[in-house]
């Protein structure tokens, strides 16, 4: 069974009840389904949620598996025109988007505090704050998320092994186009990013899960645990923690869920929402980059406010107000 909100905000996938069983034995253990995976849930949802019945089985645990994208299997490289269009937003687009969308509701990151640092050793040996991402291939809300993180880390170091990726062709928002993380690499010497693609966009060999890709390692699965819940993530409930994607940002910030629907990106090509990112008037670029002025905010905080000429832009400046960010 799986909900559809009846506001299409501030919406997240669950995670698999398998992987949630491996790590709290009590949790219940998934039923059996002739239908597709995944049960998609609503956080934060303002309104009625409407259920809608479906033939929607839970999907299996992430154990590990080759580093697959594409629905079948292969590996597409995003085009470096893409990739130049995607880490390469004029400052003044931040600048004009600012923190607000004309139509959408994005919503920043969570601040929580008192939290110990969440650090990791760079490329250079240096000792910085540490981003983790979890999310999945077959996720439309984490497929909306990408562009988001993709374009506020490109502030503050540089990608290399994208790869082109669209959520699961038969769920809700289907084939939403995004990228993967799951070839990919991010160096900067502020920060250190990592990230987890647990299932891919595709089922299994018989049918009944998604394809396992990536297992989160033993620090992920504690952050998830720990972080991922009601305690830290107003509106979520103990019969649905774990959303993905699920992100913290040196455990200063958290994520849990999309930042804003993934129906902003509906019909819409991967081309021709790259190509309009140099347009602050479109809709869809200002939903993107005003959730990514909100992530940029986040990590400001973790750097020390660095590089300054990313940090005291003005398209940051109000996200952090609305952040409450000094």
């Amino acid at each position: 069974m799986a909900k559809s909100p009846a506001s299409k905000k501030n919406i997240a996938s669950s995670r698999p009840a398998t992987q949630a069983a491996k790590r709290a034995p009590a949790r219940p253990q998934p039923k059996a389904s002739s239908g597709r995976p995944a049960g998609l849930f609503t956080w934060l949802v303002i309104g009625l949620v409407v259920v809608i019945v479906a033939t929607l089985g839970i999907i299996k645990v992430a154990s590990g598996g080759p580093a697959t994208t594409t629905g079948n299997g292969t590996f597409t490289p995003t085009d470096p025109t893409t990739v130049a269009q995607l880490t390469g937003v004029p400052m003044s687009v931040f600048n004009a988007v600012g923190a607000t969308s004309n139509v959408e509701q994005v919503s920043p990151p969570i601040k929580v505090k008192g939290q110990p640092p969440l650090t990791a050793v760079n490329s250079s040996g240096a000792t910085v704050p540490q981003i983790v991402y979890v999310g999945a291939e077959f996720c439309p809300y984490c497929a909306a998320q990408r562009w988001t993180t993709i374009i506020a880390l490109s502030r503050f170091g540089t990608w290399s092994g994208l790869g082109n990726m669209t959520s699961y062709a038969h769920d809700i928002y289907p084939n939403t186009p995004t990228f993967t993380f799951v070839k990919a690499t991010y160096k900067s010497k502020y920060i250190v990013f990592t990230s987890v693609e647990e299932e891919a966009n595709y089922l299994n060999a018989a049918g009944t899960n998604y394809q396992a890709l990536q297992t989160p390692t033993k620090l992920e699965l504690a952050l998830i645990d720990k972080y991922d819940t009601p305690k830290y993530i107003k509106g979520l409930t103990s019969a649905n923690p774990f959303p993905i994607p699920f992100m913290t940002f040196g455990n200063k910030f958290l994520v849990s869920g999309a930042s804003y629907s993934p129906d902003t990106l509906t019909n819409l090509s991967r081309t021709a929402i790259a190509t309009g990112l140099s347009d602050p008037t479109s809709p869809v670029t200002d939903a993107i980059i005003a959730s990514a002025n909100y992530q940029t905010a986040a990590i400001c905080s973790l750097t020390n406010n660095q590089p300054s000429n990313v940090c005291t832009s003005s398209g940051v400046m109000a996200a952090k107000a609305v952040m409450k960010i000094k």
